[in-house]
């Protein structure tokens, strides 16, 4: 296999562990919405952003600490202000979608306004993988990837190279 297999390896290890984290944000997004819709009086769109924002804390724990630990941490505050931009976009696709049904066409049954909360959902997952692996949990810069696998194999070599006490051949 060549070059390219690892890199594809990579981006699937990497969907996978995106996927993981967004599942269980998924979860509780959905969990969140139905208690808030079953528990309070507020009106199905206020219910699903409440839902939508617990998700986004959830998830941004779950990227930074699983899915893209690997990744830059040198600016924090960068990445989460660009996180809860792109978080605010995807929760505006994901309850516009919503909204449009329910107070569009009139879908307003707790089955309707899952089905429809799920669909924004998927719409403003595609964008979120987009923007957070493109923007906000960037990849290290080659250089400092070059550097720092250059820094571990000087000390391998310096490793290798002390001085080692001779084994008796018995």
């Amino acid at each position: 296999m060549g070059h390219g297999s690892s890199g594809l390896r990579r981006i699937v290890r990497e969907v996978a562990k995106f996927g993981a984290v967004g599942g269980a944000g998924l979860l509780v997004n959905l969990v969140v919405f139905n208690l808030v819709r079953h528990l309070t009086e507020l009106p199905v769109v206020r219910a699903s952003v409440i839902a939508t924002v617990v998700s986004i804390v959830f998830n941004y724990i779950g990227f930074r600490y699983f899915t893209y630990r690997d990744r830059d941490k040198s600016g924090r505050t960068k990445e989460l202000t660009l996180f809860l931009l792109f978080s605010v976009v995807g929760l505006v696709i994901e309850n516009g979608v919503l909204y449009a049904a329910t107070y569009g066409f009139g879908w307003d049954s707790p089955l309707q306004s899952n089905v429809f909360k799920f669909l924004g959902i998927g719409i403003a997952t595609l964008f979120r993988f987009w923007s957070y692996r493109t923007w906000v949990f960037k990849a290290l810069p080659a250089r400092e990837a070059v550097a720092s696998a250059e820094s571990f194999l000087e000390e391998a070599e310096e490793e290798a190279a002390k001085p080692r006490p001779k084994q008796r051949v018995i």
